[in-house]
């Protein structure tokens, strides 16, 4: 399978990064299975119906989300008629919405989503490694699903590198998300499990993870807010990551996509 993960989209320019760009990379790369993470799409905080929609004809298959999931509150009504939106698996209990979805892919394949969010300087939650135990024991990787693509939104590097240990051979993918900003870690660990600790923001660069730079500017040398933060309005740039997976799930093959903005570009060289 060929497989795009999106990372945070931040306002409305990553919005119109993934819109102008997504039709086209999944025409001209063959991609099977797209995921993109929303959370941050509606003016940097949460998402709307009329976005989840958006990114969905646009191309992708599911929209992951993290601790803006219900920024915006008509997410927590909508989230029920959205099957293709998954907020963190490990929310309390009676909280709106799935943590999980298997979601047919391209070519009939199986695909389960799965999004999950860390603990460390995070709003508390329910444990993130045995909530997807018992995810990936309900939906096995080549029993239930023929891949499995696991959205961490966490804020430390060390959590996530747990995490990605731990769920090595269970997992095509394992992808951070949150911090905005792309690690140069993509690789495959020795379990067969795609790997990136950051995949990075679709977004303006030009800022402060995506916002506007002199409000954070102000916070950092005043301590002092003056007004809300508001999404960088630059020159964006599309971040994600690129996973080719064998008949048995595994990955064989990843590299970082950037297109635009401020980062070097990268494609992948194996489509």
């Amino acid at each position: 399978m060929r497989i795009l993960f999106l990372g945070d989209v931040v306002g409305r320019v990553g919005r119109q990064m993934v819109l102008d760009h997504l039709p086209g990379l999944r025409r001209d790369w063959a991609l099977d299975f797209v995921v993109v993470n929303g959370e941050n799409a509606a003016g940097g905080f949460g998402i709307t119906e009329a976005i989840y929609d958006e990114f969905l004809e646009a191309g992708a298959d599911a929209v992951t989300l993290g601790n803006h999931a219900f920024d915006q509150r008509e997410a927590l009504v909508f989230i029920e008629r959205a099957p293709r939106l998954i907020r963190p698996a490990n929310y309390p209990p009676g909280t709106p919405g799935r943590g999980a979805a298997l979601i047919e892919a391209q070519n009939g394949a199986r695909v389960l989503v799965v999004n999950m969010m860390g603990r460390a300087f995070m709003d508390p939650m329910d444990d993130p490694f045995a909530a997807i135990d018992r995810e990936l024991d309900a939906g096995p990787l080549g029993l239930v699903s023929d891949a499995v693509i696991i959205d961490f939104h966490a804020e430390t590097t060390s959590e996530k590198q747990a995490f990605g240990h731990w769920c090595d051979g269970r997992a095509s993918l394992v992808i951070g998300t949150h911090t905005h900003v792309p690690t140069a870690d993509h690789r495959i660990l020795p379990g067969g499990t795609a790997y990136m600790t950051d995949v990075g923001m679709c977004g303006c660069y030009d800022g402060v993870i995506g916002m506007d730079k002199e409000e954070p500017l102000r916070r950092f040398t005043r301590k002092i807010g003056s007004s809300r933060f508001e999404p960088a309005q630059g020159s964006g740039t599309l971040s994600g990551l690129a996973v080719e997976t064998d008949g048995a799930g595994r990955a064989v093959a990843v590299a970082p996509v950037r297109i635009g903005g401020a980062l070097a570009p990268s494609v992948p060289d194996f489509w």
